[in-house]
């Protein structure tokens, strides 16, 4: 199993926004710059939230589509693993959410990824803190909008 990396952002919004925002598939190609196309596979999770969805990904060098299966816990954490893909091996990764005070929320965010292609760990480890970086930035100013 790869290594996971990890970082962390305050946002000014409760953990019930933050968490509408990630589980709003359908929206991620308006404020998600490598996201393509999202499609909601199963949408029978708790809460109305996707349980299965497939993703249609352009980030330069990396192309692919996969599907991820989440795990909800209400509006503190979602979880995933990838059942699916072409260019990677495998995915998981969590959005993980805590109050902290006067409306605002921590969101940490880890993922570990593989890709079926050869690459050498330091630039894995790099390309996933990239996507992290840029997931999580994305993610506030949408959230914060």
């Amino acid at each position: 199993m790869a290594e996971q990396a990890s970082s962390s952002i305050v946002m000014r919004a409760d953990k019930a926004a933050i968490m509408d925002v990630i589980a709003d598939f359908p929206s991620y190609p308006e404020w998600s710059h490598f996201m393509k196309k999202v499609e909601i596979l199963d949408p029978a999770g708790p809460d109305g939230r996707a349980k299965q969805v497939r993703f249609t990904i352009d980030a330069g060098v990396l192309k692919d589509t996969y599907t991820l299966d989440y795990d909800w816990s209400g509006n503190d954490q979602v979880s995933w693993v990838m059942v699916e893909g072409k260019a990677l091996k495998s995915q998981h990764g969590s959005y993980t959410l805590a109050d902290e005070g006067e409306g605002s929320t921590q969101v940490t965010y880890q993922l570990a990824v593989e890709l079926n292609m050869p690459m050498l760990g330091m630039f894995r480890r790099k390309a996933e803190k990239v996507i992290i970086d840029t997931a999580l930035k994305e993610l506030k100013k949408r959230v914060e909008r």
